[in-house]
């Protein structure tokens, strides 16, 4: 079998030529006589890919060296505990946007650690939109604003960030990590799981202002402080190395592409393929999320009954298209459209749509 589009989720879609250059320098990296995932983390081929990694990422997002790009171990999972462990103090509250499944979850994490409050929430619209400008409700003391900037599992994304004075942002951005140009000065801390739209499943990428990260208290557990990873290069006790590569390659081939600002218009024309055709059939294909809060990297959509749903997949599939399936919590079809979906999977995608609208209509 050739190679396939696959709109999942995650693990998703890896660019060919960066599994190309991946399979060449599987056996031996750099003339070295081992694998990526045989070399030393203490060895300098790894400080380069370390490094690499780390200041092609700055390029990408205009960082400067006030900025610290760390590495762990975790997933974003682990990010809903450290984020409060960290700068949830004692007289403080953490302010939570709940726009989604992992939104919530970090909420509830963080509930665990201290005090939070919702600060805007779509739940009881079934998670459909992103809040307007205004509609975040600050609360008293709040230690920080968190944000998921895209959802995956509903299919809304910011398109503009929250104003927030004072008061520190922390964004996940798992699923739209480096799909667009981002104003970095907003935020104090953003993360995202590799496995989404930068690498493969098993790195973190986590960046943070120095000034924020500094002063953590000594309590905290080593492996839980991000003063440990900031420190100590990520190389406290032995990093994902193997992710770390992958997500490096993936850099320099955004870079080749243009950079974030060419991905930002790419993305936005292979989105836009497959929202023509939800919108021109919308009783048959229904959107769940509102027209001003889609996601370019997820699409959602219910088809008139759940048997329909399940044909749609499975004859997707017959016809080189995976990972359509929506997410266990809120069913339905999604198609995921990160950085390394061609637009010929798009256009693939959309034809069958068409198709398939005329045919069971």
């Amino acid at each position: 079998m050739g190679r396939i589009f696959n709109f999942g989720a995650g693990p998703s879609m890896l660019p060919l030529p960066v599994l190309e250059l991946a399979q060449a320098e599987l056996l031996d990296y750099k003339g070295s006589g081992m694998s990526v995932m045989e070399i030393s983390h203490r060895s300098a081929l790894f400080e380069d890919i370390n490094h690499e990694a780390q200041k092609d990422i700055k390029t990408l997002l205009h960082l400067d060296d006030n900025w610290s790009v760390m590495f762990m171990g975790g997933g974003g999972t682990l990010q809903f505990s450290m984020i409060p462990m960290n700068f949830l103090m004692p007289g403080k509250v953490g302010a939570y946007a709940d726009t989604g499944n992992f939104a919530h979850k970090a909420m509830l994490e963080a509930d665990k650690i201290g005090e939070t409050a919702i600060a805007y929430s779509s739940r009881s619209t079934g998670y459909d939109r992103v809040p307007k400008k205004g509609e975040i409700q600050m609360p008293h003391q709040a230690a920080y604003l968190y944000i998921n900037s895209n959802n995956t599992v509903y299919g809304t994304e910011y398109h503009e960030y929250p104003e927030t004075g004072h008061v520190p942002l922390i964004a996940d951005f798992s699923s739209d990590f480096l799909s667009r140009p981002v104003p970095m000065d907003r935020f104090s801390l953003v993360y995202g799981g590799a496995q989404k739209n930068i690498g493969s499943a098993g790195v973190t990428v986590v960046i943070g202002k120095k000034s924020f990260l500094r002063g953590r208290d000594s309590r905290l557990p080593l492996m839980l402080n991000y003063e440990t990873f900031m420190d100590h290069d990520s190389t406290y006790n032995t990093p994902p190395v193997y992710g770390i590569y992958i997500v490096g390659l993936v850099a320099k081939w955004l870079l080749a592409q243009g950079g974030l600002e060419a991905m930002a218009v790419r993305n936005a024309r292979k989105s836009k393929i497959v929202y023509d055709v939800i919108d021109a059939y919308p009783d048959f294909y229904v959107g769940r999320a509102q027209k001003d809060s889609r996601s370019l990297m997820n699409a959602t959509f219910n088809l008139p009954t759940p048997e329909l749903e399940a044909l749609f997949v499975e004859s997707a599939a017959q016809n080189g298209m995976v990972g359509l399936k929506g997410h266990r919590v809120s069913g339905g079809i999604r198609a995921s459209m990160y950085n390394a979906m061609p637009q010929e999977g798009c256009e693939t995608l959309a034809a069958f749509m068409d198709d398939f609208y005329r045919r069971h209509r």
